[in-house]
C-alpha cells in the first residue's frame, strides 16, 4: 500500500493503535455534525475493517493521517467510489479530522496529497467531493484545493433523513485543472 507524505503529515495504513482515537472522533458530536449520529465503538472499528478491505481490493481508499513530528493520529483522508444510489458516479475525495487538528491546514495539506495521488498515480480524469450544504469548513477546503462547484449539481442525499443532512453540494476537479 502506498504511503503518502507531505511536509507535516503521513497518510498511511491503519494500525490497531488508531482504533481508540478514531472511535473517540466518531463519538464526538461536533466531528459528526455533518455526517449523522455518533458511532458506537463497534461501528467505528467496523469502518476501519471496511477501509482496509476496500484499500486491499482497489488499491486506494481511506488512509489514516498522522502528524510526522509527533506520530499522533489525527484522522483520515483519501478516495472512495461514490455510493450507489447517488445522482452521479465517480471517485470522491474526503477527509475527517479530530477537533484538536482543525484550523491548522491539515485537511488541505492531506487533500492536496490525495489529489496528486489520484491524478498522477491512479490517472483519474476527475475527482469529486460531496458535503452537506451547511458544511462551510469542508467547502472551504474544497475551494483551497482547486475544486469548483456548479449549483446545478447540488442534490438531496437520498440516504439522509429530512433535515440539515439532506441538502448536499458537489464539487469537482479535472486532472488538467490543477495549478
Amino acid at each position: 500500500m502506498t504511503e503518502l507524505r507531505t511536509d507535516r503529515l503521513t497518510l498511511r495504513r491503519w494500525r490497531d493503535a488508531d482504533l481508540e482515537p478514531w472511535a473517540a472522533m466518531n463519538a464526538d458530536p461536533e466531528v459528526r455534525e455533518h455526517l449523522g449520529d455518533p458511532l458506537t465503538r463497534e461501528q467505528s472499528d467496523a469502518s476501519v475493517a471496511r477501509f482496509q478491505a476496500e484499500f486491499d481490493r482497489r488499491g486506494y481508499g481511506w488512509w489514516a493521517v498522522e502528524v510526522q513530528a509527533t506520530g499522533e493520529f489525527i484522522g483520515f483522508a483519501g478516495l472512495d467510489e461514490v455510493d450507489d444510489g447517488m445522482p452521479f458516479t465517480g471517485v470522491e475525495i474526503g477527509w475527517r479530522l479530530a477537533r484538536p487538528a482543525w484550523g491548522q491546514g491539515y485537511a488541505t495539506e492531506a487533500a492536496l496529497a490525495v489529489l496528486a495521488h489520484g491524478f498522477d498515480t491512479l490517472e483519474l480524469a476527475e475527482i469529486l467531493a460531496v458535503t452537506t450544504a451547511a458544511n462551510l469548513r469542508s467547502q472551504a477546503v474544497m475551494r483551497r484545493i482547486g475544486m469548483t462547484r456548479d449549483p446545478a449539481d447540488d442534490f438531496d442525499d437520498p440516504a439522509a433523513p429530512e433535515g440539515p443532512l439532506r441538502p448536499n453540494v458537489l464539487f469537482r476537479i479535472a486532472r488538467g485543472a490543477r495549478g
